[in-house]
């Protein structure tokens, strides 16, 4: 993953400069407290069966560089399976049981990945808290030593 935003902002030093419409898109929406930026899928590759066990995100993803030929890269949440497909978006709640997985034999699958608050689900006031506790979370994690998310410094 090249996380573009953090706990629902920049991150320092990254070159914004480079996306700057994909930039004015994200601080557009109610980003939530995990990431916003690109997941990258290797051929053959997929992502285990898990849930996220709440409801206060929902995780939008489009398809950037999807593999070539027909549904070679797909995501099954609950019981439905969906592929990806370039400049296309998935919407998806990640309290459902979720996996993926990309059966190219060759070509890698890219998305736009962004995780913003369930405002379908949420008010105003809880939303405001949870961006407080994932703002104590970061500032823990930063003061535990835990200053990366990825390769990349918080």
């Amino acid at each position: 993953t090249l996380v573009l935003f953090y706990n629902g902002h920049r991150l320092p030093d990254f070159p914004y400069h480079l996306c700057p419409t994909t930039t004015k898109l994200l601080e557009s929406v109610p980003l939530a407290g995990r990431i916003a930026g690109f997941n990258r899928q290797r051929p053959r590759t997929g992502i285990p069966l898990h849930s996220d066990g709440n409801n206060m995100w929902l995780t939008c993803q489009m398809g950037v560089k999807v593999p070539g030929g027909e549904n070679k890269a797909w995501i099954r949440v609950g019981p439905e399976t969906r592929h990806w497909a370039r400049g296309e978006c998935l919407l998806y709640d990640t309290t459902y049981e979720h996996e993926t997985f990309n059966e190219s034999e060759d070509e890698e699958r890219v998305v736009l990945h962004v995780d913003f608050f369930n405002t379908l689900a949420m008010t105003n006031l809880e939303i405001d808290a949870m961006r407080y506790i994932y703002s104590m979370r970061e500032e823990f994690m930063k003061a535990e030593g835990v200053a990366k998310v990825g390769a990349q410094i918080l």
